[in-house]
This record gives C-alpha cells, structure tokens and sequence, in this order.
C-alpha cells in the first residue's frame, strides 16, 4: 500500500487557510504557493539519500552529513510551475523538468502535449510536483512517464489532496509516497476538489 503524509505544522495551516480564501490576490497565492511547497518540502526531501563526511570549521573537522543523490523537481504544467521556486529555495542546484497535461473535460483523462525530463532520472530523487491531487489522473500518467524514463525514487508533492486522488495513486504506483497539507473529502462532477481552492492555475496565473 502506499503511503500518505499530510503535514501537521501550523504555518502549513494557515498558508493553506489564505491559499483557499477566495479573496487572496493573485500575487500572494503565488507566494502562498510557494512557500507552502518549500515547508512541505522539507518533508519530502528526507527521502534523498545521504553520505557521511567532515568539514572543517574555524576551529576544527566537525562530522557532517551531506546530500549524496541529485535531485530533479518536475512540474505538471501549468500549475506546478508556483511550486518549482519554493523547493528551489531550498536545493538550487536541482534540474527541472517539465510535464504538459490537459484535462479532457468530457472524460477527465489527461491528454500529453509537452514533456521534457533531465538526463538520467534513474539516479534522481524526483519530486513530482502538482498542486491539485483531485482524481489522480494527470498525477497517475506523469508517473507513469517519469518511471518510462528511467525513474526510479519518485515522490509526488501536492499541496491539496482528495481522498479519491490518494486512492488512484497508491493503486496505480504503490511505491510513491504522497505528501500534502491536507485531504478533502470529495470531488464535484467537474472533478474538482470540494471544499477545494478552485483552480489553482487560472488563480496562479489569474486567467
């Protein structure tokens, strides 16, 4: 089964609070966003793989720990885009990738029309990130694209999950754990998340 982390931290909350309130501007659900991303992050990037090794201080040679995996932050277009500058906040010298999915409204199937992945995903630690975890389609298929390329170490980072979104991925991809600030209850027959944000690229972009 897979697993499922929904983070506890009051900043988080309330982030998250502010991100819904549908009278939160354009310009601060951005900067909610991604600072939400980069909190939530935090969790996430315990998966990454370590080494032991020294520095030396002013003083002396201190033990440390430092990161022993590259890490690649894939965004599905185009609201995973407001996540991307929070986690890169906290790790620069990640590669980005790119995944461009539609919804098609009659069915609610993804449809591709864009990817572009780094080089050797297969030694990356990837962070899958899509705000809006809602039927889990477009999550489901743009894991299945980052396992075809080699992926192997694939976490998906959403800040707003859905209870039938959660249960298509742990189906689908059982090994890739789901981190969120929270889990919603239901979808509409839009497929959107009650009580939801609304859409989080058209408030993103304020389209």
């Amino acid at each position: 089964m897979g697993k499922l982390h929904v983070s506890d931290h009051p900043l988080v909350a309330d982030k998250l609070a502010r991100l819904r309130d549908q009278d939160t501007n354009p310009q601060d659900f951005r900067r909610l966003m991604a600072e939400v991303a980069m909190l939530v992050g935090c969790e996430v990037l315990k998966g990454v793989r370590t080494r032991k090794s020294t520095v030396r201080t002013p003083l002396k040679t201190a033990p440390s720990v430092v990161l022993d995996q590259p890490l690649a932050f894939v965004a599905i277009l185009r609201a995973g885009l407001g996540m991307t500058p929070g986690l890169l906040e906290l790790a620069p010298k990640a590669s980005i990738g790119h995944i461009g999915l539609y919804r098609d409204e009659k069915t609610l199937n993804p449809v591709r029309y864009y990817v572009r992945l780094p080089k050797r995903l297969k030694d990356h630690f990837v962070v899958l990130c899509d705000p809006m975890l809602a039927t889990g389609g477009s999550a489901s298929e743009s894991i299945h694209i980052l396992k075809t390329d080699g992926a192997e170490n694939i976490a998906l980072l959403t800040l707003l999950a859905c209870k039938q979104g959660v249960a298509r991925i742990h189906r689908d991809h059982p090994d890739v754990t789901i981190h969120t600030a929270a889990v919603d209850p239901m979808l509409d027959d839009r497929g959107y998340i009650l009580p939801g944000l609304g859409d989080a690229g058209d408030r993103l972009f304020n389209t």
